[in-house]
C-alpha cells in the first residue's frame, strides 16, 4: 500500500471511484485538480492513490519541483492535433481545454484544432477561447485550410 500523501503536477494518480487521472494543480487545503477522462475534478489527498511512482531525489530538503521528467508516459500520449468535428461548442471548448493543458504539459510548441468551416460557430468558440488563454502566443487559420487553426504556444 502506498502511503504518499502529497502530488505534484503531472503525477498519475487513481480517484476513488472514478478511475485514473493526472494531477493538473495543487490547490490549498489538501485538494488537488485532477483530470480524468477529459474532465477536471477537485479531491482531497484522501481521494488519491499514485499509480506510478517516478523517480525523485531522496536527500532530506530536496526540491518537489512540478517539473516533468522526460521519460514521463504522458509526454509521449500528447496529441499535436485536436478534431472537434460532430461536438458541441460547449463540448469543443471543453476538449480545447483539455487538449492544450495536455500540449502545454508535453512542452509542444505549437498544435493544429481541427474545428471545420462550415457555420463557423466552432471557428469563432475556439477563437474566443484562444484569446483568453495567456499561454497562447498566436492563433491563425491555416492558410491552405481554413477549417484549421494553428495554434503558438
Amino acid at each position: 500500500m502506498l502511503r504518499r500523501m502529497t502530488f505534484v503536477p503531472g503525477d498519475e494518480v487513481h480517484v476513488s471511484a472514478l478511475g485514473t487521472g493526472v494531477v493538473r494543480e495543487v490547490r490549498n487545503g489538501g485538494r488537488y485538480l485532477v483530470e480524468l477522462k477529459g474532465r477536471s475534478v477537485v479531491v482531497t489527498a484522501a481521494q488519491l492513490t499514485a499509480v506510478s511512482s517516478r523517480k525523485r531525489s531522496a536527500a532530506p530538503g530536496a526540491s518537489t519541483s512540478p517539473e516533468r521528467e522526460p521519460d514521463s508516459p504522458h509526454r509521449s500520449h500528447a496529441l499535436s492535433s485536436l478534431d472537434l468535428h460532430g461536438m458541441t461548442v460547449e463540448e469543443a471548448l471543453a476538449a480545447l481545454d483539455g487538449f492544450l493543458n495536455d500540449a502545454l504539459l508535453a512542452g509542444h510548441t505549437g498544435v493544429r484544432v481541427i474545428h471545420g468551416r462550415s457555420g463557423g460557430r466552432l471557428k469563432a468558440a475556439v477563437h474566443r477561447r484562444l484569446k483568453e488563454i495567456s499561454a497562447v502566443r498566436a492563433a491563425r487559420l491555416d492558410p491552405a485550410n481554413p477549417g484549421v487553426t494553428t495554434v503558438t504556444l
